[in-house]
């Protein structure tokens, strides 16, 4: 039998046996690294989803970049922790703290050469410039710990197994508590800052020990002078360029880091417009002197009530700034309105005319809906954010349910945006295919005839829709009829819940989306 021969000699000199307090030291390293990743990954959504967007094309950039450059990480953590004596735990921490502290000041700069490349492309460039460098630091730090955790060959395995144990429990940690707590507390930018500060404290406190207990030289002075100055550079560089963004033409009223976005009310005062923006989307707009909405849509939307003079009730799926709940009480009908956002839903109220007409429901609609019993006369689906809408509610499963909230003959107005040009009206065809399957009955108009960038709006129902010829409405039915467009449904696929492929569809409309965002607010707005 073949025994292990403990170190000896002038390596046991070097690495003395370990003590519990040492493990333990290496083991909150391991956790705090694997929080660290993960919050980054997260973080990432909030840093490139304003210019390019929330989708699944930016969701996959982040986690091909993260996986890619933890896996380098790996592959040179471990090489260079057997053969370059010189290159210290604390050398990685301290070079991932500056990693880390220079993503919010170079995030615009990269996101703006990137952007020649598309949707796909521009959002994979933009992620693996800003992200790899600090994860790759990140993926080196497993292999040292296990090295330096390691006393002997028997232990390997154990510690090994419970390095990255431990750095993925970590990992659901700082994801629970980043999601759950830290994001609508602080905010993007205050926590990569934090993120960046705590990688140069643990790098002095391995310093710290790595000359103490392993005689390694460090200079304890000289780390603690550069991990302060690091520190400080990362501070105020990043409080200077929040402080110097400027935003020609614009005000910033309000903003703030939503569970689900970042938030602002711009004003254009020589324009007159407030808009309500959501990440890289403008959810709502009016005038600053009458309050009155100024979205196109709005308009089209807004006669509903035209189809059934006696509807008396109406649930908005997508609050946005809440101009068609203040439509729709000029009929006479109450609007129960749904939104996502808890921040955008007390915005609308305290920045824009919105007077609420019935209950406020905050949550995703997906969910709120399947918990609701209550029925309308009028359904409105109004929902749109960075150049797409959420595709889990644009399924033929989410239709029936909106369906099932309808009272007998109620009807349905699905707001979707869409390209007009040839070749790129896919997605409207799948949308009203998928309608057609729920609904017998369906008419079609757009906000601006001949718009190569255009609102669709549905009009679904059990029952015929038929527009009333009141007297006193016949310019609005006249108005409306010029806008309605033959959309014939010819699709080669329904939407479903398991084939729903609208993202990638959309890539044109996304960035025309963005183009038209820059030229509407400016391109300093889409930036954190």
């Amino acid at each position: 039998m073949t025994r292990v021969q403990a170190p000896s000699g002038a390596s046991a000199a070097q690495h003395p046996p370990l003590t519990r307090a040492d493990r333990c030291l290496f083991y909150v390293t391991a956790s705090i690294t694997g929080a660290t990743v993960m919050m980054i990954e997260l973080l990432g959504t909030r840093i490139i989803g304003p210019y390019y967007g929330v989708s699944m094309i930016v969701w996959s950039s982040l986690l091909s970049t993260a996986l890619l450059a933890l896996a380098i990480g790996y592959l040179v953590g471990g090489r260079l922790a057997d053969t370059a004596p010189w290159l210290r735990l604390s050398h990685i921490l301290l070079a991932t703290g500056v990693l880390i502290g220079i993503i919010p000041l170079i995030s615009q700069p990269v996101q703006l050469t990137t952007n020649a490349l598309g949707l796909r492309w521009g959002a994979l460039s933009s992620a693996f410039v800003l992200f790899t460098p600090c994860l790759i630091m990140l993926g080196m730090v497993g292999p040292y710990v296990i090295k330096m955790a390691t006393s002997g060959l028997e232990r390997l395995g154990r510690t090994a197994g419970t390095v990255y144990a431990i750095s993925t429990l970590g990992s659901v940690a700082g994801t629970l508590l980043l999601g759950f707590y830290l994001l609508p507390l602080f905010g993007t930018q205050r926590i990569v800052v934090t993120l960046s500060v705590l990688m140069f404290v643990m790098a002095f406190i391995l310093a710290l020990y790595e000359n103490r207990r392993l005689r390694a030289g460090n200079s304890l002075p000289l780390w603690g002078a550069t991990t302060a100055g690091l520190a400080a550079f990362v501070l105020v560089g990043v409080a200077g360029y929040m402080g110097q963004r400027e935003t020609p033409g614009s005000v910033v009223v309000f903003e703030a880091e939503s569970p689900y976005a970042w938030v602002r009310v711009v004003d254009q005062p020589e324009r007159g417009i407030r808009w309500l923006m959501s990440g890289g989307s403008t959810i709502g707009a009016e005038h600053l002197a009458s309050g009155q909405g100024v979205l196109g849509y709005q308009a089209v939307v807004g006669q509903l009530p035209l189809f059934n003079r006696l509807g008396r009730d109406a649930l908005l799926v997508g609050l946005g700034s809440g101009h068609l709940v203040n439509t729709y009480a000029q009929s006479g009908i109450a609007t129960d309105a749904m939104e996502i956002d808890p921040v955008v839903a007390q915005l609308a109220s305290e920045y824009f005319s919105f007077v609420p007409t019935g209950d406020v429901i905050v949550g995703d609609a997906r969910y709120q809906i399947q918990q609701m019993s209550k029925q309308y006369d009028f359904i409105v689906h109004d929902c749109f954010t960075g150049g797409a809408e959420p595709i889990h509610l644009l399924s033929l499963e989410m239709f029936q349910k909106l369906k099932a909230r309808l009272k007998p003959g109620g009807i349905l107005a699905l707001n979707f945006v869409g390209l007009t040009a040839e070749g790129e009206q896919e997605p409207v065809e799948a949308v009203a295919k998928t309608l057609d399957q729920v609904f017998p009955h369906r008419r079609t108009f757009v906000s601006a005839p001949d718009a190569e960038f255009n609102d669709y709006v549905f009009f679904v129902s059990n029952e015929p829709l038929v527009l009333t010829r009141s007297p006193d409405q016949r310019a609005q039915v006249t108005w409306l009829e010029r806008l309605e467009v033959d959309v014939r449904g010819e699709s080669d696929f329904i939407i479903t819940d398991d084939y729903n492929p609208l993202e990638t569809l959309h890539i044109a409309k996304a960035e025309y989306y963005r183009d038209m965002l820059v030229e509407r607010v400016g391109e300093s707005l889409l930036f954190y």
